[in-house]
């Protein structure tokens, strides 16, 4: 692959959770120092903890932080994009890559905000955390070879990555991988509260279900088979398993999750079309 992946210097918009869990990435990976890292972050007592924490260099101001960089990191909440790209626009220079990982914010309306070419719009998930996390990422025809390897290097910090050429996958991984652990972690919870439910202790149902779901992932990985064929081979005639999915299928369970990953890809994209996150369609159509 031409260009390099060397870094140089990066800034964040946002000192928040995700933000940061690419500021640890980053500082892991030995891929930048401490000194090379800037947060624009409102909020001081999160300055100081940020500050304290990483050794990173921390600011008040967004246009200090977007002129100390090479890569710009836009990592805020949908509601407050505008604000900061109104506060942003016109002062980068060409030669500056925007990487966002704000959730259905296109590519167009950002470069258009900040008057730039060379954007990168990422969905990571949680996980990257932990540097287990998944991201799905696009970029402008203005972001040169070099800055997409300089993309890439970043978000394998965070875990894998895949590249796609059509931004309307985003919108589609913001549902199934962005939102993923959501259905996994509301799985999780479920499972323990039935295990205490059946007479274990909590610690001992949390153990249970976490081993238990950590292994089964590990071994669809490994294993390289479909999930259905898997099921399959635990599922014996007349046993538990066969009991249990009798029940999962009768409460639908398929078809709650095909509609509540929808549900989230629509969200996704009203939020790029900005429309308030904060109105279902019900509420509308009673007020």
């Amino acid at each position: 692959m031409e260009g390099s992946t060397l870094l140089d210097s990066i800034s964040f918009i946002g000192g928040g959770v995700m933000g940061e869990a690419m500021v640890q990435g980053l500082l892991s990976k030995k891929l930048l120092s401490s000194e090379s890292i800037t947060v624009g972050e409102p909020r001081e007592e999160r300055r100081k903890e940020l500050e304290e924490k990483h050794g990173i260099n921390v600011t008040a101001k967004n246009s200090e932080a977007a002129k100390a960089c090479k890569i710009l990191v836009l990592s805020v909440k949908p509601q407050d994009l505008d604000t900061v790209l109104a506060g942003l626009k016109g002062i980068l220079q060409p030669e500056q890559m925007v990487m966002s990982i704000v959730a259905g914010a296109r590519l167009s309306a950002i470069s258009r905000g900040l008057s730039h070419g060379a954007i990168v719009r990422v969905m990571p998930n949680t996980p990257a955390q932990i540097g287990e996390g998944i991201s799905v990422w696009t970029a402008t025809p203005d972001v040169k070879q070099g800055q997409l390897n300089q993309a890439r290097t970043i978000l394998q910090a965070l875990g894998k990555e895949i590249y796609v050429n059509d931004e309307k996958f985003l919108d589609m991984a913001t549902a199934v991988s962005g939102t993923g652990p959501t259905y996994v972690f509301l799985v999780m919870e479920a499972m323990i509260d039935a295990a205490v439910h059946l007479g274990f202790p909590r610690h001992v149902a949390y153990q249970l279900v976490t081993e238990t779901m950590r292994g089964s992932v590990m071994y669809a990985i490994k294993s390289g088979k479909h999930p259905a064929e898997l099921r399959n081979m635990v599922t014996s005639p007349g046993g538990t398993s066969a009991a249990a999915l009798y029940q999962l299928e009768k409460g639908s369970l398929r078809t709650v999750l095909s509609k509540a990953i929808w549900a989230a890809y629509e969200r996704s994209r009203s939020l790029g079309e900005g429309k308030s996150p904060y109105v279902e369609k019900n509420d509308v159509a009673h007020a």
